[in-house]
């Protein structure tokens, strides 16, 4: 898949394709049907496939306040879109200029203009330019005037309500990661590095692998049952992670992620792994002493067992990167 940075002076973009336009944060089930829906109609029409995008989120931008924090990396955004079948991933650097553009000049002078539409997909409830005027019925004026058609799209329910990366952020920052599974389709992951730790985790019987993260999002503090993928190994392995704080000499505390790989004991210190967060099995917990929290330990080591014992671990397909 070709990546398109800021691309608003570039001459070299696609044509003639079937563009679908969103933030897609998380691409969730909602994104997967609209983008399908793009694929597959670029596939009849023998065209590329292009998603249209904005970097950074709009929010940043518009309310920095709302501190927004991403279901995905945007290395993880582009690798979904792929997977899905779009070919080429247009990223439309978003500032107050851009938001004070009207909707009708975006439409004609970047969407018209510079990529050539045969056709636009986007969700009926997804907004652009100045005063968010641009919508589908805008657009679809616009399109008939120029020559491209507008499809839109319906959002996507589940439980009675729309599925959006609101809703996924939502669930994922209270630890409902099962929740989260369900709207993405997939596990919610988050990408980073081994770093080195105080071995704590060796000490008691249960070495764990201390894990930097990229993602900004992450789920509440707890104990997960988690599965790492580790590609020096090109294998998935079953974990038990704890998300929590620490104490640093300075007096602050450091949100720290430990996963204990079940079974594994292979030195993977400044390695790249990928973590799956399966369910959740319990709060944080302060424990008087060492033998209290072994013995915590032991029980979740031996839930987990139970889980991938009767689960497994994810489709392989859903997990590589």
């Amino acid at each position: 898949m070709e990546v398109l940075h800021d691309p608003t002076t570039s001459s070299d973009l696609p044509h003639s394709g079937v563009v679908t336009i969103g933030n897609f944060d998380g691409v969730h089930r909602g994104h997967q049907m609209l983008v399908a829906g793009a694929v597959a109609r670029a596939a009849e029409l023998v065209a590329p496939a292009v998603a249209l995008t904005f970097e950074p989120h709009p929010e940043r931008v518009l309310r920095p306040e709302s501190a927004l924090k991403l279901v995905t990396t945007r290395g993880q955004k582009a690798q979904l879109l792929e997977r899905l079948g779009i070919a080429a991933l247009v990223e439309i650097g978003f500032d107050r200029r851009l938001a004070a553009t009207p909707a009708e000049e975006f439409a004609r002078e970047f969407l018209f203009r510079r990529l050539a539409p045969a056709e636009v997909r986007l969700g009926t409830n997804f907004r652009f330019g100045s005063g968010r005027l641009g919508d589908v019925n805008f657009l679809s004026v616009v399109g008939h005037e120029l020559g491209f058609s507008v499809v839109g799209v319906e959002p996507l329910f589940d439980d009675g309500e729309p599925i959006s990366s609101t809703r996924v952020r939502r669930e994922i920052a209270h630890g409902r990661v099962k929740e989260a599974w369900r709207l993405l389709a997939r596990p919610f992951y988050v990408d980073g590095g081994v770093y080195r730790g105080e071995r704590m985790g060796r000490k008691l019987g249960f070495p764990t692998i201390n894990i930097e993260v990229e993602n900004e999002l992450m789920p509440a503090h707890g104990v997960y049952i988690t599965a790492v993928d580790i590609p020096s190994f090109s294998k998935v392995f079953p974990s038990v992670t704890n998300i929590g704080v620490r104490p640093t000499v300075y007096e602050n505390y450091r949100v720290t992620v430990e996963s204990h790989v079940l079974d594994f004991t292979a030195d993977v210190y400044r390695e790249p792994v990928r973590l799956f967060f399966l369910r959740r099995l319990r709060d944080e917990m302060v424990f008087a002493s060492s033998m209290e929290l072994v013995s915590q330990i032991s029980r979740d080591v031996e839930t987990s067992r139970l889980y991938f014992a009767q689960h497994g671990l994810p489709n392989a397909e859903l997990v590589r990167r």
